[in-house]
């Protein structure tokens, strides 16, 4: 089950209590105080790790404890602190307090980390107010309660290239054309019902990731369809390829791409700005004029369109080769970019 967000409860572990406690000692008069003070409670942070790919866990386990620190003892014997509790979540994991919606991390890496409750912090004992005037304390101070937050946990799925189409454009199949990817392929609507994640292998390149999005639909931006649920995942994409259907059974093309764009502008407009290929698939069938037309509006938009069959495999390598030079470019430009701040 592919499962993306997660309401969850953290509470961190109190503080323990100080204690209240006197040296008592054969010959030895007047011992004084010795009460330890108590153990601060235990945290709770929040770890991006590639062992996990969705949040799964946090679905079924919502409430999540931090230890409570112990109490303080006499003999100057201080309380042990509480264990930390350390969630795992998949890289690309947003975490966000439910009540301010503040974004409290952005986990992105493998091991990187965040607490999102303070352990409470262990009281003093009796020895920690001993002075010259007062020697005999009887107080001491209790811990302090541990940070109690509800949690919004928010996957977007990181990849360099978004597959983005209406139903049936062929985003699966084309996924599994040039990955090692088998997502579910049928010939009706909304066949995939989660993103999918396929890797290009690209010896001089390196090879890069590319997610298939569930199908968009006139709308999809108010709810319609599968709405904006999996929009969230092309958010990180450095590159989009819009797959459209060419082919006379497939509509109009020229309509099949306005409509996405139109639902990627409504949801974010900086998606948009992604640089981008339009792959005009199905080219193995008659197709008439739907491929010209769609040339055409591509070129007043300087959009590089590929077409593409990704049954026969035509088209196929030279859209993965457009797809790195992209990439690559995309990179140079992001590292011109912080070479000129760094220099600054």
């Amino acid at each position: 089950m592919f499962v993306d967000t997660a309401r969850i409860v953290v509470r961190a572990g109190d503080g323990g209590r100080g204690c209240v406690s006197f040296r008592r000692e054969k010959y030895v008069p007047r011992g004084g105080p010795n009460g330890g003070d108590g153990g601060d409670g235990g945290s709770i942070s929040i770890e991006a790790s590639r062992s996990y790919q969705t949040l799964i866990d946090q679905k079924y386990q919502q409430l999540y404890r931090g230890q409570r620190g112990e109490h303080g003892r006499g003999k100057d014997q201080h309380g042990a602190a509480g264990y930390d509790v350390v969630l795992k979540v998949p890289l690309g994991t947003v975490v966000r307090d439910a009540d301010t919606g503040e974004v409290l991390a952005d986990l992105v890496e493998e091991g990187e980390r965040a607490r999102v409750a303070r352990g409470g912090r262990g009281g003093r004992g009796n020895a920690r107010f001993a002075t010259s005037t007062r020697q005999a304390p009887r107080i001491a101070e209790p811990g302090t309660p541990g940070e109690v937050r509800t949690i919004l946990l928010e996957l977007k799925l990181i990849a360099d290239v978004g597959l983005v189409g209406l139903p049936n454009a062929g985003k699966s199949s084309l996924l599994a054309s040039f990955s090692a990817a088998r997502p579910k392929i049928a010939a009706y609507p909304f066949t995939t019902l989660t993103p999918k994640l396929g890797v290009v292998d690209i010896p001089p390149f390196g090879g890069f990731v590319v997610a298939d999005i569930p199908g968009l639909i006139e709308g999809a931006a108010g709810g319609a369809g599968l709405g904006i649920r999996f929009l969230r995942h092309v958010e990180r994409t450095r590159l989009l390829v819009q797959v459209v259907d060419v082919s006379e059974a497939g509509g109009d093309p020229v309509a099949a791409l306005t409509t996405v764009e139109g639902e990627l502008a409504a949801y974010d407009r900086a998606l948009l700005r992604l640089p981008r290929i339009a792959a005009g698939n199905k080219v193995d069938l008659p197709h008439a004029e739907g491929l010209a037309r769609l040339s055409a509006l591509c070129a007043s938009r300087g959009i590089r369109l590929v077409p593409i069959s990704a049954l026969t495999g035509e088209g196929i390598p030279a859209l993965v080769e457009e797809i790195a030079a992209m990439l690559r470019a995309v990179q140079r430009k992001s590292h011109d970019l912080a070479q000129s701040i760094a220099s600054r």
